[in-house]
């Protein structure tokens, strides 16, 4: 997968690229990243990206120009759906995690102070996803947490299907539930093990788990 990240701040996102699933998924070719900073597209000298609302009220919102003028340039190699980052946006579920998986690229546009300029979202954006009913300072962290989500779902990255298939959230699984887990040793502080856990009986083990979902 491809997955373009617009933003203001790409550099705070250097760090958690650098790590875990989303490291492991772009060393084996099976994501690649490109952090794209919104501000050198800016047509002001002094690179200013916002200004105030029209209307009055408080913050600043992003402007057009950078924003049509990065979008632009970035869409002429990734051909993927333009996602905005939003407090107002549709709630990101698994089930959207699902379906974006199975594209080739994503473009994920981050949003910060109040906002950006209507006219992008009407024009170029394709949808708008929130991580949330709260507001933060910006779209940089959520534009992460929708890539972790998805590119755990990507063919390759995660060794065992099993795992998807049995996750909480998802829709073979049961949505928002899971089962207690346990591992070695058997007895820690006088608190034990299930033991049908320890059983190897495979077919308790599935009826304990579905009897215990939470």
């Amino acid at each position: 997968m491809q997955a373009s990240i617009l933003s203001l701040f790409p550099e705070a996102m250097h760090s958690p690229l650098a790590a875990s699933i989303l490291k492991r998924a772009q060393e084996k070719g099976l994501l690649q990243v490109d952090l794209v900073n919104i501000r050198d597209y800016s047509a002001d000298k002094h690179q200013q990206v916002d200004d105030i609302p029209y209307g009055g009220g408080a913050g600043m919102v992003l402007k057009p120009q950078p924003l049509f003028n990065c979008l632009e340039a970035v869409q002429k190699k990734n051909k993927g759906p333009v996602i905005y980052l939003t407090p107002s946006g549709k709630r990101l579920t698994q089930s959207r995690v699902e379906r974006l998986a199975k594209q080739q690229a994503l473009i994920l546009l981050c949003g910060h102070y109040e906002g950006i300029d209507q006219r992008v979202i009407d024009t170029l954006v394709d949808e708008e996803i929130s991580i949330g009913d709260y507001v933060l300072t910006g779209g940089e962290l959520p534009a992460l947490v929708l890539l972790d989500a998805v590119t755990r779902l990507l063919p390759g990255v995660i060794s065992s299907e099993e795992s998807h298939q049995q996750e909480s959230f998802t829709q073979a699984f049961g949505r928002k539930r899971e089962y207690p887990h346990y591992t070695r040793p058997a007895e820690f502080k006088g608190m034990k093990v299930p033991e049908v856990l320890l059983s190897g009986n495979h077919a308790e083990i599935e009826k304990w788990r579905k009897e215990h979902l939470r």
